[in-house]
């Protein structure tokens, strides 16, 4: 059953390069007594996450920093060099937007995110969503009925949400 407001998220391990290589992230610790926001995509480098999901979190960086909000995360299942590459490429790294990779779908899919998308060459992908998290707690969940579209899910979906 997917995650909705209200709910905590669950504890799992996503994953970023470091100054050694891959590391493991808790979800729990970046979450624990921090205001978080959570936006996941279907891939990296896909045409609505590059040139519109990830940069609408880019320029709505001030005002989500203005609401008190400690760290906006973008969680694709994908390998977390694609996602340093990814980050990379769009300016989010710079711009501050941490960039995690769920390899193995292991949080999309205890939140109940995932779906298939043989077409598109897409499987165990994550729905587009956006979240605010308060200590763990979602407060608010902005879904995308069609993963090719970014409106609610965008930054200046779920601002307007807060």
């Amino acid at each position: 059953m997917p995650i909705s407001a209200g709910d905590s998220l669950p504890d799992a391990t996503l994953m970023m390069i470091g100054a050694d290589g891959p590391q493991p992230v808790s979800v729990a610790d970046k979450l624990k007594g921090r205001k978080v926001v959570i936006f996941a995509v279907p891939g990296a480098f896909t045409p609505t996450c590059h040139s519109a999901h990830v940069p609408s979190f880019i320029r709505t960086k001030g005002d989500f920093d203005a609401k008190g909000v400690d760290e906006i995360i973008c969680v694709s299942v994908n390998d977390p060099f694609v996602m340093q590459a990814w980050g990379e490429a769009t300016g989010a790294t710079e711009a501050g937007l941490t960039l995690l990779a769920d390899p193995q779908s292991e949080f999309t899919t205890a939140i109940g995110m995932n779906f298939d998308a043989p077409p598109a060459g897409l499987m165990a992908r994550s729905l587009r969503y956006a979240m605010a998290v308060e200590d763990g707690k979602v407060t608010v969940l902005q879904v995308e009925e069609n993963p090719g579209l970014c409106d609610v899910s965008g930054g200046e979906g779920l601002l307007a949400a807060l």
